[in-house]
């Protein structure tokens, strides 16, 4: 009998969906009480899609000022952070806007942390929790992360130890989340797959857990389904209105704790195995995720419970449709995984950290950041991973 978890959730996120939605920005910012905006986004898209302009002319409308902050990288860095920081404090700035996906919304909270903390904000990368924030908005260009209503912020920090931090703090979640899914038309085929990957891992962290609900797992296995049939399309039809606005939705509700809800425990080691990939090569976090989960399940299915092989294998059946193998459950497992890396390999992602460009000559390195993460040596989740583990993982995709 599965155990199912208190819980406590609140979405507090207000989304507004559908063609031509930017331009209510002005308007939402003023409703939560901002008076003079930080624009936080990346580089030259915002400016190539008019997006930029748009965004303006919305803040104009309503007579809002506000200050720009660009260059925000696809693995976000602690030291623009300070910068963003710094600048916001001098213009007394009362309001994030993000435009842009997960890199630059994590950027904007970081900000808006400081903002409402007497400029301290790293701590909360380091485990204590965050109580207060300034309001942040978001205008969604990407489909990947689900930032924009989640509580999460990944950063790097560029300033010390080169580690990616992260958290999950209720309390930063945005307020407003603007989506409009033709603003995703124009994002590469091989970042749209990252993105899908990156979708998918979202729930995977929070599917593969020991105690579970059945409306959870119904939310999870249909959300998945979503991704798995909508990202080919994306990536084969970057105009494809249906595919751009499932999978922008998708994103959001695989990050706002939908998908967790009744579950409780340690859940999906895979973040935690691929964060110092992307932290270190600066590879795209979903591209290093499509390397990371299929290796990571194979070594439960090889290693794992029975209890955690018949998960595994229920994933296969309910998501990717395989046959289900009453007598031999294992089978059952590895045909779901081998499901589970064709489909990765349709939305053009690696499955191996030689084509990530990550040399063989790194593994060590890269293994040691991931145990020495932990006092204990011992990579927590679904199954906890010691080194052994951990270098099994990483060996069985090096090439």
């Amino acid at each position: 009998m599965k155990t199912f978890t208190d819980f406590t959730f609140h979405m507090q996120t207000e989304i507004i969906f559908g063609k031509g939605t930017e331009m209510s920005a002005g308007a939402l910012v003023k409703k939560y009480g901002g008076t003079k905006v930080m624009l936080v986004f990346g580089s030259g898209s915002i400016y190539r899609t008019k997006l930029y302009d748009k965004v303006v002319e919305s803040l104009c409308r309503e007579a809002i000022p506000f200050v720009g902050l660009g260059g925000v990288k696809a693995n976000p860095l602690r030291s623009l952070v300070e910068e963003g920081l710094e600048l916001a404090q001098k213009e007394k700035v009362d309001f994030l806007l993000a435009v842009g996906g997960g890199s630059v919304i994590d950027t904007a909270k970081a900000i808006a942390l400081g903002l409402a903390n007497n400029g301290e904000y790293w701590k909360f990368y380091c485990g204590e929790p965050a109580e207060k924030i300034a309001p942040v908005g978001t205008i969604n260009t990407i489909s990947a992360a689900g930032s924009e209503t989640s509580g999460s912020s990944v950063l790097v920090d560029d300033v010390d130890t080169k580690e990616k931090r992260g958290f999950m703090w209720s309390v930063c979640k945005p307020v407003f989340a603007i989506m409009n899914p033709e603003l995703t038309y124009t994002v590469s085929s091989y970042q749209t797959g990252a993105g899908a990957a990156d979708i998918f891992a979202h729930t995977v962290n929070r599917y593969f857990c020991a105690a579970a609900s059945k409306l959870g797992d119904e939310f999870s296995e249909g959300l998945l389904r979503t991704v798995v049939k909508y990202g080919p399309v994306a990536v084969m039809e970057p105009e494809c209105y249906e595919a751009r606005a499932e999978l922008m939705l998708a994103a959001s509700f695989s990050h706002n704790d939908v998908t967790g809800i009744g579950r409780s425990g340690p859940g999906g080691s895979e973040h935690w195995l691929e964060q110092q990939i992307s932290a270190i090569y600066n590879t795209a976090h979903g591209a290093g995720l499509a390397v990371i989960m299929p290796a990571w399940l194979q070594y439960i299915v090889d290693h794992g419970a029975i209890e955690q092989i018949r998960r595994i294998a229920g994933f296969g059946v309910k998501v990717f449709g395989v046959d289900e193998d009453f007598a031999d459950e294992k089978a059952t497992a590895n045909d779901g995984l081998d499901r589970f890396r064709q489909w990765l390999r349709s939305i053009g992602m690696p499955l191996t950290l030689k084509e990530l460009g990550v040399p063989k000559t790194d593994l060590q390195s890269i293994i040691e950041r991931c145990v020495s993460s932990f006092p204990d040596q011992i990579v927590p989740g679904y199954m906890p991973l010691n080194r052994e583990a951990v270098t099994a993982i990483f060996t069985s995709v090096a090439e």
